[in-house]
């Protein structure tokens, strides 16, 4: 009954804007007819079909499961906490959650994470999904290495990578593409891998959301390139429109994971409390790319942050060292809860941040 009437419904739209034009030609009985649906539809409240789906994915969102146990390992920054790993310009964590294990980024060279996995003795092998934030080389030069390497002892072994949309558009550079996931898809799939774009926020695994594209309401500028990206609309300037990030709802709240943070990272918490309303945020594990952010930046960044009662900050990668001290200053947070992310770092729901000897 209630898909009939919204079509009706439908239709009714239709007559209306028709009815301006053609009032005089209205017969009496389609005035009644119209008047009897508005009549049923206001008093059933029947809504169009567009807010029952935004009203669904709410509901949805606000009973979603979360995640009760959780880890995440630094398995490539800069700096090296301990006397074991190799640091560098690149980025990428290894999350532990209910049970399940996902590789988040593949850092800057081939054999990275992959050394400093065997270093800090963790056994990626039965790690069989990926998410790669965005398409720069820094956060996915290490996929092919550590998949051939994974797949001979579990040939599933970092067989899936979700992505988002637009991390295959084209870059043109000089002398020739600038996107390194064109080639690396082709390569990557002839191994029997896929690779799943998400173009809107999706729950991969229960209490696990991926962003996706993040609206940019805050103009946060937040990359340092001025290259250009070939997308549907035409060429313009590269914004990284595929920059996603990794969103886990637990109990104590929000946990959200960046590669580079390109979309912004007041714009990924607030994409973030869209989906789960009045939720804090107990703690931002990744790279925010605010290494370059002037004071007046960095003041206004940690200001809005305020407003989600951010609990943890392990800023790794592209954060910035000084860009670290001035958050955890601005937002009276202790030494411990906001540290330099270092190699083999970690957050542990519950215990908070294990930094290493080198960021303690």
């Amino acid at each position: 009954m209630r898909f009939s009437i919204i079509r009706l419904h439908g239709c009714l739209t239709d007559f209306r804007a028709e009815s301006r034009v053609y009032k005089v030609m209205r017969p009496r009985w389609v005035q009644s007819t119209a008047t009897l649906i508005i009549f049923l539809a206001s008093t059933l409240n029947i809504q169009p079909v567009e807010a029952q789906r935004n009203a669904a994915a709410t509901n949805s969102r606000s009973e979603a499961k979360q995640v009760h146990a959780l880890k995440v390992t630094l398995l490539s920054t800069m700096l090296v906490g301990d006397t074991t790993g190799l640091g560098e310009w690149g980025f990428s964590a290894l999350i532990e959650a209910d049970g399940r294990r996902v590789l988040l980024d593949t850092g800057a060279h081939p054999d990275t994470v992959l050394q400093n996995a065997r270093d800090l003795k963790i056994n990626l092998s039965d790690v069989e999904e990926v998410i790669l934030t965005h398409y720069h080389w820094d956060h996915v030069s290490g996929l092919m290495t550590l998949r051939k390497e994974m797949m001979k002892t579990n040939p599933a072994a970092l067989s899936v990578v979700h992505v988002a949309r637009g991390i295959f558009y084209s870059r043109p550079g000089q002398p020739g593409e600038a996107n390194p996931m064109i080639a690396l898809k082709k390569e990557y799939e002839a191994t029997g891998g896929k690779f799943v774009e998400h173009d809107v926020a999706a729950e991969i695994f229960p209490g696990w959301w991926l962003t996706g594209p993040v609206p940019r309401k805050y103009p946060e500028h937040n990359w340092s390139s001025t290259g250009k990206v070939r997308t549907p609309a035409g060429l313009v300037e590269d914004t990284i429109p595929d920059d996603q990030s990794l969103v886990l709802n637990t109990p104590k709240g929000l946990v959200v994971i960046t590669g580079c943070g390109h979309a912004g990272i007041i714009n990924i918490l607030t994409f973030s409390r869209e989906q789960f309303p009045d939720q804090p945020v107990q703690a931002i594990v990744g790279g925010l790319h605010l290494f370059p952010a002037t004071d007046e930046q960095l003041n206004w960044t940690a200001d809005k942050m305020k407003d989600f009662k951010v609990a943890n900050l392990l800023g790794a990668h592209c954060t910035g060292i000084e860009a670290v001290y001035r958050i955890r200053e601005r937002l009276g947070l202790p030494r411990s809860s906001a540290v330099v992310g270092s190699v083999g770092s970690t957050f542990v729901l519950g215990e908070g941040i294990h930094p290493g000897q080198l960021a303690k």
